[in-house]
């Protein structure tokens, strides 16, 4: 991991922190609700501009891993987080399409880091990376009309307008930016200089956390229980979806590099990606959002859990 990625978890309980402490400035609480997109399109914009999308044959090649994963990603998972939802959130209807939001985007960015540390198959999941992205932008607005019109009252119009604006303009400006630095600078220097994009996207990242919490933190403290209700669902999505990962393997013969790859593909979610959606889509419910904040501090200890167990059963294999 790079420093910011191994420092990130303790940037967004900073952000989180100092987020609270602004609140309490109203004039700033008011300016803080101005500034959310805009930073998280630039996030956006800095996560998409390194994204291979050129690599679509690995995946054509590997046909059961990438079949494999989608099913769980894009079938599996939205019915399994609808459940985990109506189960342990019944009465918060905003938490379960926060949990819903987070779960049914698989991860674009820090799966990549695990699938490395366990010791799976990096070109694999990087030529996955793309489809993942792509299907995730088209589905989230199914998944939202299937799965939550009946808990938040879901304006057509508005998502259409939040999925062009926060996901579609930074994807756009993203591919004619790296095609313009491909002719101006050339691909050697574009990768060597590409790592720095990643300082953008946690800073943007972090700043919008702030600005979040300055804007809505009073929502946060005034029923503070609400997020440890998360905990439960979060936790047994990680640990279903790593045993269902452990017997497709089995069933499907995947090697132990496929099956690493498969797990974190499966395992890892993209929440900035939803949480730029939820702040455009969702305004005047703040919860939504700050679910997806929480969601990752709890996934991302499991998933450096998970990545030393697959490890551990390379091991046991050898």
């Amino acid at each position: 991991m790079t420093l910011f990625d191994k420092v990130q978890p303790f940037l967004v309980l900073l952000s989180i922190l100092i987020g609270l402490v602004l609140a309490q400035a109203v004039w700033f609480s008011d300016v803080a609700s101005t500034i959310i997109v805009p930073l998280l399109g630039m996030m956006l914009y800095a996560t998409f501009l390194p994204l291979p999308l050129k690599r679509f044959g690995r995946v054509l090649r590997n046909f059961k891993v990438t079949l494999a994963s989608l099913l769980v990603n894009f079938l599996w998972t939205p019915v399994f987080a609808w459940g985990l939802g109506a189960v342990f959130l019944q009465g918060s209807p905003d938490l379960r399409v926060g949990l819903l939001m987070l779960m049914v985007t698989p991860c674009t960015d820090w799966y990549l880091v695990f699938t490395g540390v366990a010791g799976g198959d990096v070109a694999l999941a990087t030529a996955l990376l793309p489809l993942n992205l792509i299907l995730q932008i088209l589905l989230l607005p199914a998944y939202l009309f299937i799965f939550a019109e009946t808990l938040v009252e879901l304006n057509p119009i508005q998502l259409l307008e939040s999925m062009v604006w926060v996901l579609l303009v930074p994807l756009f400006l993203a591919i004619v930016s790296r095609q313009f630095v491909f002719w101006w600078k050339g691909n050697i220097w574009f990768e060597q200089t590409i790592a720095k994009i990643t300082v953008v996207q946690v800073i943007s990242l972090n700043l919008a956390i702030i600005a979040i919490f300055a804007s809505e933190g009073s929502t946060l403290l005034q029923r503070p229980e609400l997020l440890f209700l998360l905990f439960v669902p979060v936790s047994l999505f990680f640990v279903t979806n790593f045993l269902l990962a452990q017997w497709v393997g089995r069933c499907l013969r995947f090697s132990y590099e496929e099956l690493a790859c498969f797990s974190c593909t499966t395992l890892a979610r993209n929440s900035p990606l939803s949480l730029a959606i939820a702040v455009s889509t969702f305004p005047h419910r703040p919860l939504i959002a700050l679910t997806l904040i929480i969601g990752p501090l709890i996934e991302l200890p499991i998933m450096v859990f998970i990545s030393q167990l697959l490890l551990r059963i390379r091991r046991q294999k050898e």
